[in-house]
């Protein structure tokens, strides 16, 4: 028996630490306060022949749901071009229409068809439920499982969800190849966002325990240059997400720097390439002294952290469902944000700027 470990069981640690206190330029104090909040994410994959008993499936109506199989020129002619089109790691590109600060959607497309779907924020037209909808309503009308199979020809697979994923992001089959992530927000037991992908598209992101006979479909070995190009996807993505929760939440918009996106790069990039998971660097450096270094100036700062999470929405439900992490991203202490995504380490970097 072969087994392969993938995605998904998450390692929350938050940190809350110091606040330091100097003098800067014509003695003006600056004050950084480190969240230090950190979301590890890692997967299990396992082979077995084990199929549970499947739960019928749900009829969905609304709007998003209906787009997946649809052509990309279908979606361009009804919505418009897209505000940005990010790759994927996974050989797609995403298709984003960020251009409301209330609402955020992300289009999926291989070979000029929608094969996922991530929104999040107010108003979602997924029927039937809603965004905001509580935990309670939406498992009655859906009766998560924390088992669920697909079969492909001779091939099944079937998803083991954890305790948490089953709070967090519980997984429903709503077609024969066809699957809606449910994102919630613990804090409120209320939905946050929903994603809905193929089964293929499932498969590739691993982001649950799979238990499976078979095959699992290859992951794109990406050059050095498609990676920073998926990265620099990523970031805008962190980004927009973050602006469009906080909108949700009525706290102020975030300003993008680019100056500080750098620092949280080389943080992600430090931390990849030595193989350790820490808002602490192995020189001993912390966020304070690489701001310094990056002549970054702030009043206050805070720092997330994220790894292994398979692409930017879901390290960004991750953060909202932990405290520390929630705190800094919902905080009327900053007014700026840098991202920094390498390979599938998560940075975000915090700012309160004098105005």
């Amino acid at each position: 028996m072969r087994v392969i470990r993938g995605f998904l069981a998450i390692t929350i640690l938050a940190l809350v630490i110091f606040v330091v206190i100097e003098q800067i330029d014509n003695s003006q104090e600056e004050v950084i306060t480190d969240v230090t909040n950190v979301v590890k994410e890692s997967s299990h994959v396992l082979q077995s022949k084990v199929q549970p008993e499947e739960s019928p499936l749900i009829e969905l109506e609304g709007d998003i749901f209906q787009w997946i199989g649809e052509s990309e020129n279908k979606l361009k002619e009804d919505l418009g071009e897209p505000n940005r089109v990010d790759k994927s790691a996974y050989g797609y590109e995403w298709l984003v229409y960020n251009g409301s600060e209330s609402q955020y959607i992300q289009f999926g497309v291989e070979e000029e068809e929608i094969i996922s779907v991530y929104a999040t924020g107010d108003d979602l037209q997924i029927e039937p439920v809603q965004s905001g909808t509580t935990y309670e309503e939406v498992n009655d009308t859906f009766n998560f499982n924390n088992e669920i199979s697909y079969n492909e020809g001779l091939s099944s697979y079937t998803f083991r969800l954890t305790e948490e994923d089953m709070k967090t992001r519980p997984l429903v089959k709503v077609d024969d190849s066809v699957f809606v992530q449910f994102y919630f927000d613990t804090f409120t037991s209320s939905l946050s966002s929903v994603r809905i992908l193929t089964a293929n598209t499932l498969l590739l992101h691993r982001p649950y325990e799979i238990e499976y006979r078979g095959n699992l479909p290859e992951q794109p070995e990406l050059t050095d240059e498609q990676w920073n190009t998926v990265q620099k996807g990523m970031e805008q993505q962190v980004f927009d997400i973050s602006n469009v929760i906080r909108h949700v939440h009525e706290k102020s918009h975030l300003e993008w720097d680019e100056n500080v996106s750098e620092v949280a790069y080389e943080h992600s990039k430090d931390m990849h390439d030595n193989n350790y998971f820490s808002h602490i660097s192995l020189n001993g450096d912390g966020l304070k002294e690489r701001l310094e270094a990056g002549e970054v100036l702030y009043v206050s700062a805070g720092e997330n952290i994220a790894a292994q999470y398979p692409d930017a929405a879901s390290a960004m439900e991750g953060w909202l469902n932990s405290e520390g992490h929630r705190e800094a991203l919902l905080s009327d202490d900053y007014n700026h944000l840098g991202v920094g995504v390498y390979r599938f380490y998560y940075t975000q970097n915090f700012l309160g700027k004098a105005l």
